[in-house]
């Protein structure tokens, strides 16, 4: 297995997603790929959780990568929730963004959940699929 293409992947994707200008039109400049200290904006966009599993066979290293993009509001109900998520969705649908290490070979649209979190907030957690392979 090799994690090494992990950095190189999730720089390729918050680019991707910084550089969407639908997704900018909901959320201006408010991607993260960790939400800074101190008070947040009513709605953004950050990267999150991600598990890697090995996917190496005979001709190289390379790895699964189940990643999490999420979508974080103060507003009531999911409405702007959910058009900002459908956003990043349509941002990481059939790209092809180079990679610093690496190549990648796909990345899909796996899952997501939709939840209510302390505070009033409401939170989508977005999970992509993306399959690896390091050079």
């Amino acid at each position: 297995m090799s994690y090494a293409v992990s950095a190189s992947l999730q720089a390729a994707i918050y680019q991707r997603l910084s550089s969407d200008d639908a997704l900018a039109a909901l959320v201006g400049s408010d991607i993260y790929d960790a939400p800074p200290a101190g008070t947040l904006p009513s709605l953004y966009v950050t990267l999150g959780a991600e598990t890697a599993r090995d996917a190496s066979d005979a001709t190289g290293r390379g790895a699964w990568h189940d990643l999490t993009v999420a979508v974080v509001t103060d507003a009531a109900g999911f409405q702007i929730a959910k058009t900002v998520a459908a956003a990043a969705c349509d941002a990481l649908a059939d790209v092809d963004p180079a990679l610093d290490r690496g190549r990648l070979v796909s990345l899909r649209f796996l899952k997501a959940r939709a939840k209510r979190e302390s505070g009033g907030l409401r939170r989508i957690d977005m999970i992509f699929r993306a399959r690896v392979e390091d050079d």
